[in-house]
């Protein structure tokens, strides 16, 4: 008996090593860099709802990630021709004519100091000069509770 629960055992290890390390380091961090990606599939743009915590206190956390491009700080026609492709996020804020760009990768949009209230948040993927990838903005409404504190002022000099 103890022989059988042993295999059984041992069975069940490997099957579930099997799945879960089966997968290639290619599979999980995509295409070395070292080597032109042909036909790179679509670039893609994944954001979740806003965290609850932070629209608690006034603030749009919203966690997302990129499929098909890698968000780096550089920019130009130049990094155009890089492979795998490289772009980073424009955001805006309620339909606001300005934006700004967000190259760190950090897997967060973060966003402070806004008043209790309906409010959005548009982002876009864009590629290395500005330019939006199709089909790939999202915009995330969000509404700040009346017992959010109020928003920090800083004086300006």
């Amino acid at each position: 008996m103890t022989l059988i629960r042993t295999v059984a055992a041992t069975a069940a290890i490997t099957a579930l090593a099997t799945s879960s390390f089966g997968q290639t380091a290619r599979d999980i961090r995509g295409a070395s860099p070292y080597v032109t990606i042909e036909q790179e599939p679509s670039p893609r743009l994944i954001v979740d709802p806003p965290l609850a915590e932070g629209l608690s206190q006034g603030v749009f956390w919203a966690q997302y990630r990129v499929e098909n491009l890698h968000i780096a700080s550089v920019f130009g026609e130049g990094a155009l021709q890089a492979s795998p492709r490289l772009g980073h996020l424009h955001i805006i804020v309620d339909d606001l004519p300005w934006w700004w760009a967000d190259a760190s990768d950090n897997n967060t949009v973060d966003i402070a100091g806004f008043p209790p209230g309906p409010h959005k948040v548009t982002i876009a993927l864009v590629d290395a000069n500005h330019n939006l990838i199709p089909g790939q903005v999202t915009t995330v409404p969000f509404v700040i509770p009346d017992s959010a504190p109020a928003p920090h002022v800083h004086p300006v000099n």
